[in-house]
Order: structure tokens, then sequence, then C-alpha cells
């Protein structure tokens, strides 16, 4: 599919425009997407919340938060003054058919301003409570029934296990066409991310090596220094499990662990990285405790300030047993990487704020130097570096100067910010782009999710139902509990 162009006319409809997601990163990107040029001429965004706000007054939050949050710095009064214009809102109650059909009322009128059928994008920056009765009504409308040109977008989490994402999905097929869902995970529109294929398959250096012959183990690792901040109420539900290895972590290890894809068609790529997930080893879950690791943050310090015990956080109960950190050691059994373990952990109140691939070769065979030479020898790794800083670096051994020979590890760094001096556009603006274009590339499809919580169930159960006794065991500001490094 040529993404090149700029999307035809479009409509977006955001469920919850009044919320936090569409204050902080949607209605940011779109208007990003707005000075890059890449909107089309026509272009129109409804947001639909209960909150009772007059267009002015919308239009007001909207750019006081793309002031706060948008790349591109605060508004200009000229490209606002233009941009306002697209922007519409409606007080409305998803529980009723009147939203809806002034939705498909206010659809109807403008494509006939607009003398033409445009880009329909349901957009769902909601609780997962309201999926549900979005999508059935928006079918009731009639509003799904043109599999061209509708299109709904599904924040995760998808689900809170198999069962539930499994009648998450039958709920939008229902109504949807697969071709129609774009289930959104923001880490796949992240710039380093999406360089994965490009690193991999766009040279001839790295995929011969790119195997269980060359390659020790891999570390995929998401540490955050913030705690649940006002999330306290959804994470404690959720856990660290559930809010980043089921989707963000295990779609990084696909992307790495993927076969060529014969062709950059969406499905194709999706089609790898399902055949990924479904290699994956399974983990019984009387032997989770050998495979799996979690732990829950107690009071501690970052960067010199005193924080409190996930337990004393606002939304949290007192006695909670949900894990902030969560790590598996995971097998994916093909002829690639039998037997090459993946790591993959993540936790928040950690002692550094970084996500990172690193890909761990083997020693070499023989060490033909003198011993002397030798002391700090390391073998071979690629960094993949995804936040704060965008890098990849290549650690290698190489001749110190001086009279003697003796080796030491250097790196080979490619650094976003010193590559491209232009800015680097935000993972929303990426994937908004994508849904308006009709690329599903970095999309999760149906079968892909289920396989992911397939994945974890195991250990959601196994953790459930053996509630620890040792919470907390990791202080804030710590790289984890005891033993995770072994994970």
């Amino acid at each position: 599919m040529d993404t090149t162009a700029k999307p035809s006319q479009t409509i977006i409809v955001i469920f919850g425009a009044g919320g936090d997601l569409a204050w902080r990163k949607l209605l940011p990107a779109i208007y990003n997407l707005y000075l890059d040029n890449w909107l089309p001429e026509n272009f129109l965004v409804l947001g639909l919340d209960i909150k009772n706000m007059t267009l002015p007054e919308y239009q007001l939050h909207v750019r006081e938060g793309i002031n706060k949050f948008s790349r591109s710095g605060k508004t200009k009064k000229k490209d606002w003054l233009a941009f306002e214009k697209c922007l519409q809102y409606k007080k409305g109650d998803f529980n009723t058919a009147a939203t809806y059909n002034y939705v498909a009322k206010l659809i109807k009128q403008t494509e006939k301003e607009w003398a033409g059928k445009s880009n329909r994008i349901f957009y769902m920056a909601v609780s997962p409570a309201f999926i549900e009765t979005i999508v059935t009504s928006i079918g009731a409308a009639g509003l799904a029934a043109d599999k061209a040109f509708s299109r709904i977008v599904a924040e995760k989490p998808f689900g809170q296990d198999l069962d539930s994402a499994r009648r998450l999905n039958k709920i939008i097929c229902n109504t949807f066409d697969e071709s129609q869902v774009y289930r959104i995970d923001h880490f796949l529109g992240k710039e380093t991310v999406q360089n994965i294929l490009a690193f991999r398959f766009a040279n001839a250096l790295f995929e011969p090596i790119w195997n269980r012959n060359y390659i020790s183990h891999v570390q995929i690792t998401v540490a955050e220094q913030l705690g649940v901040e006002t999330r306290g109420g959804y994470f404690d539900h959720a856990g660290a499990l559930r809010d980043m290895i089921q989707n963000h972590l295990l779609q990084l290890l696909c992307l790495i662990s993927m076969e060529p894809p014969v062709s950059f068609d969406a499905d194709e790529i999706r089609n790898r990285k399902t055949d990924v997930l479904h290699a994956i080893r399974d983990i019984e879950q009387l032997d989770v405790h050998k495979y799996a690791i979690r732990g829950q943050y107690g009071a501690g310090w970052i960067e010199g300030k005193k924080v409190k015990a996930y337990c004393d956080e606002p939304g949290v109960n007192k006695t909670s047993h949900t894990e902030t950190f969560a790590a598996l050691k995971l097998f994916v059994d093909n002829w690639r990487w039998q037997d090459v373990p993946f790591y993959v952990r993540s936790g928040k109140r950690m002692n550094e704020a970084r996500s990172y691939i690193t890909i761990h070769f083997k020693p070499v065979p023989h060490k033909s130097f003198p011993t002397e030479a030798t002391g700090n020898w390391q073998p071979n790794s690629i960094t993949m570096n995804i936040q704060p800083r965008m890098f990849i670096s290549m650690n290698f051994q190489a001749k110190k100067p001086g009279l003697q020979m003796v080796l030491n590890p250097v790196n080979m760094l490619f650094d976003y910010a010193e590559s491209y001096k232009t800015g680097t556009p935000e993972a929303y603006e990426t994937l908004l782009l994508d849904v308006m274009q009709g690329d599903s590339t970095l999309f999760m499809r149906a079968d892909q999710v289920e396989a992911a919580w397939d994945i974890i169930m195991p250990v959601l159960k196994a953790w459930t139902e053996d509630a620890p006794v040792y919470f907390p065991n990791y202080a804030a500001g710590m790289p984890g509990p005891e033993g995770s490094e072994l994970f």
C-alpha cells in the first residue's frame, strides 16, 4: 500500500473526547499532522463526551492540551484559527440512540457538503466498559456498513484475560469486519520500534547471525521511574503483567524474533508475528515460579525525592497484592530460536526510566589473544533504545591505543537526534495517519491478541491463586525485586 500520499477526506469521531487520552495524546497528534501537512483538505474531528461543554469551551480545552503536550510547542494564532474550524463537540450519552443518530446525521450532512464519501474513524478513548455499547450502537445506526470507509480504533487494555478478549473480539466482529478494526498499541508507533524491521531486513549484515547459532539471549526491558500516578484505580485491577507484558513487550518480542516477511503487506507481517506467539513455549501453571517473578514497590527515593509505597498511592487498596514489577523467561520453539531465552521485564518506580532491547551474542569460539589482553573482554551485543533517548548501539572489541595488545569494549552508535535534525513524530501521529490511510501493519489482529493472552494465562492464574505474602519486595528507586536480574 502506498502511504506517501495524504489520506482522502476524513471524519474522526472521538468517544471520550473530554478525557485525558484525547487531551494529552490524540488531539496534539492530530494537530501535529495538520502542521506537517498530512491531513486532507476536508477534515473534521467530532468530540463526544458526557461533559457539558460548549464548542468554544471545548476548542479552548483542546488548545490548552496542545500547548502543553504537543512536540511542536505552543500553537501559533494563524495555525490555530485554521485548525479549530475542524473541531466539533457534542455532549452525548453513549447509552442512548440519539447520540449515534446525531453522528450519522452530521456525517451525512458533511459528506454532502464535501460531495463524496469520507473515511469514518470511530476512536474509542473510553473505559473498556463502554466498548460493547458503543460498537453495537454504531452498528445499529448503520455507521459500520461500509467496509471500505468505516473503521474503529480500540485502545488497550483489550480484555482482562483470554476469555474476555475473545468475547470482546466477538462483539466487535459482529458489527465490524476484521479489516475495519484497529487495535492500537502505541509502542508500535515509536520510531525505534518501527526501525527494528528496517534494521533486520534491510541490511545484509545482521539477518545471517540473527539465530540460535550466534545469539545467547535477548532482554526486553521497560522500566519506569513513575508510580501509578492517577491510574491507581485502573492499575490495581490490572498489574504489570496485564498492563505491559501482555501487549507492549510481547509485541517487541515478535518484531525481534519473527521470520522475514515476503512483503511489507500488513497481513503478511502480522502473520509472521502471530507465528512467533504460537511458537512461544507453554508455561505450566505448576512451573510458573521457574519462569516468572513479580514484585511490588515500597517507599523509597527517586532522584533525591522520597516517594510513597504502592499501597499508599491514591486509588490503591491498602492490602493490594497487585504486582508493579513482572518478568518472564520465554522460549520460542522453532528452528531459528530453539533454547534461546527471551527475558521480558517491566516495572514501576525503578532506578531508571528507560525502554530498551538488548541482543546478547555468544562469545567467540576461541580467544587467540594472550590472557593479559582480554581482561575486559565482553561478548558482542546490540542495544535498541526505545525511550527516552532513541538510538541503536553495537558493542564490540577493539584494541586500546598503546604499545601493547589490550582489548577494550567500544560502542558504535546510531543516534536519532544526531542523525535526523527534523522532529520525530510521536507514536500516535504515526498510528492515526495509518488508520486514515487504511494501513493496519502496526495494529494487532484478533488472533494476535488472543495468542498473547494465552501465553500469560498460566502466570495470571498462578499469581491469583497464590497471593504473595512478601509484598512490597523492592524499594522505589531500586532495579526490581531480589532475583529479578536472573530474569
